[in-house]
């Protein structure tokens, strides 16, 4: 019998980049998943938390509880919410029924990368993309939930794809959700780092599994007129296997 998940939507996916989602669900269709994705799932409640809003976030939880609580597997392209609904939830008022349906369900979510490699199995996933990419691993992944290397291979498995390794590669790329929003010059001087590094090794794309951190990083790229240009690691995938950019057709 086929794996089946449900896909988490990110927030930030959703509104600013719904292709995202959608080669995310090309992928996991090819490798043979079954997936599904409620029409009326919420936000999972981080940025409510990280803006000082507890009781705000546990209330989102337990609407997001209501629409996944009977998956028997999540999967989100985003290691920013993945992290929260394993690892942060017990920062939350829940109420003792929702507390035990967060902590059951957190074994049974996944970020898209984590599942792919460890999950299904597959260290690569084949196809073929030219260009210079740098991996950009997202602070929530690389440190919450360590899918780094995992990541960067799925990548590097692509036939045509070079891989250059940046300066400082693990630092922060400056996003931190409400940290831009607090503290816009330090964010953006992080951005202009991050994006130096990868001029200096010369890269064409820069990949990452986290879309805020993508679209923080092509702010700066944009505004200041650099030819590096970013990409989700699920439409990386999707376009080396010829499964369309997302924005053809449905998924």
């Amino acid at each position: 019998m086929a794996p089946r998940v449900a896909l988490f939507v990110p927030c930030v996916v959703d509104r600013f980049a719904p292709r995202v989602a959608i080669a995310t669900a090309r992928v996991l269709r090819h490798l043979g998943v079954e997936v599904d994705a409620p029409a009326d799932q919420t936000c999972c409640g981080q940025p409510a938390l990280n803006a000082g809003f507890p009781d705000e976030a546990a209330a989102v939880v337990a609407a997001w509880l209501d629409r996944f609580a009977d998956a028997d597997a999540i999967v989100a392209p985003s290691g920013s919410c993945v992290a929260f609904l394993t690892r942060h939830t017990a920062q939350l008022p829940l109420d003792a029924p929702d507390r035990t349906r967060a902590d059951a369900l957190a074994g049974r979510v996944h970020e898209f990368t984590a599942f792919v490699t460890d999950v299904l199995g597959h260290a690569t996933v084949g196809g073929r993309f030219a260009g210079r990419v740098a991996w950009h691993p997202s602070c929530h992944g690389l440190r919450d939930l360590g899918v780094d290397r995992a990541a960067e291979g799925l990548v590097a498995g692509v036939d045509g794809v070079e891989l250059v390794t940046i300066a400082d590669r693990t630092e922060c790329c400056g996003f931190g959700g409400t940290f831009a929003v607090d503290l816009p010059a330090l964010s953006a001087r992080m951005a202009a780092d991050k994006c130096a590094a990868l001029e200096a090794a010369g890269a064409e794309w820069v990949v990452s599994a986290d879309l805020s951190c993508l679209l923080h990083l092509d702010g700066w790229l944009r505004r200041h007129g650099r030819a590096v240009r970013t990409m989700h690691v699920a439409e990386l995938l999707a376009h080396a296997l010829g499964l369309g950019d997302g924005l053809d057709a449905t998924a």
